[in-house]
């Protein structure tokens, strides 16, 4: 027994093949799997066609009328031999194929057709062997971001409702503008109808069908994760750069620091187009890194996306899971720590100490206040706020009463590791930003005494502290 499965074209029976139009002219039952297909009102008359158009309107989910289709076909062939058409190609887009396939009761046999994808290339004018990315638009309307290289152009199918298209040009505004040109093409194989429309547009077409497919031109020669790591590899290579082939994780320590910081510098001054060009400096050392790896046959950026991945996964159960969280954030936090605590254990990291997962080499300030964090967690803290202030204080006061230089830096030391206690108290999050913003306002008023002087053709070693003080003043009355 065995199911041939032929491909019908993409719309006119003139791009039948002959093998196929063989094959339903002297077949015995034809099962096809919808009638809304351009040519199957002048296939061969002599023989009785079978439908599952019903099934459709019968099921809600797609999968179901998969799964109904496939136990019909089956039971059919039980019979004897049968043929099953579908539009364009049987290997092209087509869900029941790979579930016949993958069947082991009944035989396959495939008779090609032309896919809906040769008419489209006509109709945008490409080459599919030009980096062209196919995509099922019922897949894509799913996601929240296009798995689409921007690189390269790409083409989206079964765009076939208002629905489809509105989910599938919020997927792809992810990552395209939207504003950009893409061309809508509905019945690509018989008489098309060819839209230029912004991509927000797309879902306002009066022609969506179910043999529309979206055309999605290239972003940008540069515009792609693996154009960037191309270059990286290349400025690696043997031929490459000097400079980058002779680094190595240690040698760009100081750089990943260096970088973060301009990050974190273009955030505070609400700089967005800095904030892109930063993290692009950013990620440079990330890709870097990886480049090195894979020099050192240590790993590839795969497996850092793989692991990030599956820990972003794993760690938000109340997305990816069934766990419920009510909206409350803070139950996001203490569900991440408990299972990041697992993995430890299930890593080998059972005794490791609190505080050990705080990299020590971090920022002072920010170190001190995770320390303190972690510990509180546990109940190593005040238990209210009172007890923090006279802790500050007595330290204060140990302070006044050491007697050199050295104790008296020590007891200063022991003063700021209680305020950054204090500024957890208070709500404070992130004392590192606290101070920076404090530094940003030191910087403003200063260089508006400078300012100042500039414009009295003043030096300011020549200002007395008097004179620089009252600039000082001007500056907070003005808000600096």
């Amino acid at each position: 027994m065995t199911i041939t499965i032929v491909g019908l074209g993409p719309g006119s029976v003139d791009d039948i093949t002959r093998r196929a139009w063989d094959v339903l002219e002297h077949a015995k039952t034809v099962y096809l799997r919808t009638r809304r297909h351009p040519c199957v009102d002048q296939l061969p008359n002599n023989r009785q066609y079978h439908d599952f158009d019903e099934l459709y309107q019968s099921h809600d989910a797609f999968s179901d009328v998969h799964d109904a289709i496939i136990v019909q076909l089956l039971a059919a062939a039980e019979q004897g031999d049968i043929v099953y058409a579908v539009p364009g190609d049987p290997m092209v887009g087509e869900t029941t194929t790979q579930r016949l396939l993958a069947q082991d009761k009944v035989a396959v046999e495939i008779v090609h057709g032309v896919s809906f994808i040769e008419p489209m290339l006509r109709q945008a004018g490409i080459d599919a062997m030009d980096g062209l990315q196919v995509f099922d638009g019922m897949i894509l309307a799913a996601m929240h971001h296009p798995p689409i290289n921007p690189q390269y152009p790409a083409l989206v199918a079964q765009v076939l409702n208002q629905m489809v298209a509105s989910d599938v040009k919020l997927t792809l505004m992810n990552q395209y503008p939207d504003d950009l040109m893409v061309t809508l093409i509905h019945s690509a194989g018989s008489d098309a109808i060819v839209e230029h429309v912004p991509l927000y547009e797309i879902d306002r077409s009066e022609h969506l069908n179910h043999l529309t497919s979206l055309y999605v031109p290239l972003l940008g020669e540069y515009t792609s994760f693996e154009a960037f790591m191309e270059i990286i590899a290349h400025l690696r290579a043997p031929e490459g750069c000097p400079w980058d082939r002779k680094q190595t994780h240690e040698s760009l320590r100081p750089y990943l620091i260096e970088e973060a910081y301009e990050v974190l510098d273009a955030i505070d001054k609400g700089e967005i187009d800095e904030l892109a060009g930063e993290l692009g400096d950013l990620l440079l050392q990330i890709v870097l890194h990886a480049q090195i790896a894979v020099d050192n046959g240590e790993f590839y950026m795969t497996d850092i996306l793989d692991r990030i991945n599956r820990k972003m996964i794993r760690r938000h159960p109340h997305v990816w899971g069934d766990v419920n969280v009510d909206g409350d954030p803070d139950q996001v936090v203490t569900n991440w720590e408990a299972i990041k605590q697992a993995e430890k254990a299930d890593n080998g990291q059972i005794e490791q100490g609190l505080l050990d997962s705080i990299p020590i080499t971090a920022p002072a300030l920010w170190v001190a206040h995770k320390f303190q964090d972690k510990a509180a967690k546990v109940g190593f803290d005040w238990p209210d706020v009172s007890g923090v202030e006279d802790k500050l204080r007595e330290e204060m006061q140990e302070i006044f009463e050491a007697t050199d230089p050295e104790h008296k830096a020590q007891e200063i030391g022991d003063l700021m590791f209680v305020m950054v206690n204090w500024l957890r108290w208070l709500d404070v999050d992130d004392p590192e930003s606290l101070l920076r913003s404090i530094n940003q306002k030191f910087y403003n008023r200063f260089h508006f005494i400078e300012q100042q002087a500039a414009g009295q053709n003043r030096d300011l070693n020549e200002m007395t502290l008097e004179e620089m003080d009252a600039i000082w003043d001007q500056a907070k009355k003005q808000g600096l």
